[in-house]
């Protein structure tokens, strides 16, 4: 497993059970009646249908189902990237729906970190300088700091290689560098393995899940891959815009012992 140096205090796990006993059960997002509708009228689509959950901080939550679900609606909505059209989010002590867009972009840049399927690196940038830019705008630094999450996510000897020059996973780790730099209490993932193979697949699955470790770091990850739920300590069940599961995982797997 990596150890994400920036993040954990110390070594990572002993043991997944053991994970759980350490968790700080403060709420970092509470949804009440959340409802995301498209369109007007007849055409109207409910994409998230009055939906209500708590998340603990130091969490790592997998937020699970089919294409369509309402799944990325939901990581927008955590993200500050689209608003509601009801109901009330709370994140990290701030309600999201009544912020303005200067207040949103302030929020996204403190509190969130993001990691997409498809990595959005800028390919004319090398992994450091992908890095460095997130890292140039959230404190001093960012070279210093840019080079300890490189290390951190095992890839010290490439940072001075572009998107185009590295693997898939390892763009990934460099799209997981760029999201911790700035050292989020939150770090949103949207299907971070859905374009690689399995055994990159885990080495990334691994990575974000030390990521959750030590200093109640919350990972929020979307899938479809109901295995990749065996690795949770909270598994979310989303179906046609509603929630209609929610349950604790008392004894995570380890991401290097997944199997799909």
């Amino acid at each position: 497993m990596f150890v994400v140096t920036i993040i954990s205090g110390g070594p990572p796990d002993e043991q997944s059970s053991e994970r759980n006993e350490d968790k700080v059960t403060e709420p970092i997002v509470v949804a009440k009646g959340l409802t995301k509708v498209y369109g007007e009228g007849d055409t109207a689509i409910a994409a998230l249908n009055s939906v209500s959950f708590t998340i603990n901080a130091g969490e790592f939550v997998v937020l699970l189902g089919p294409s369509g679900s309402g799944k990325t609606t939901l990581l927008n909505q955590i993200g500050a990237l689209e608003p509601s059209t009801s109901g009330s989010l709370t994140v990290n002590g701030m309600e999201i729906a009544g912020m303005s867009d200067k207040e949103r972009t302030e929020y996204r840049r403190s509190t969130v970190g993001f990691v997409f399927q498809f990595y959005n690196l800028i390919p004319t940038l090398t992994a450091r300088e992908n890095v460095a830019l997130i890292a140039e705008i959230t404190g001093d630094d960012p070279e210093a700091r840019s080079d300890i999450v490189l290390n951190s996510v095992g890839l010290s000897d490439m940072r001075g290689h572009f998107p185009g020059e590295m693997s898939g996973g390892q763009q990934q780790r460099v799209a997981i560098a760029r999201g911790i730099v700035k050292n989020p209490p939150l770090l949103l993932c949207d299907e971070p393995t859905g374009a690689l193979d399995l055994e990159t697949g885990r080495t990334i699955l691994d990575l974000l899940q030390s990521t959750a470790e030590g200093e109640n770091r919350t990972v929020f990850l979307v899938t479809h891959n109901s295995t990749i739920a065996d690795m949770a300590d909270r598994v979310i069940r989303l179906r046609d815009g509603r929630i209609v599961g929610d349950d604790v995982n008392g004894n995570p797997t380890p991401a290097s012992e997944l199997r799909w």
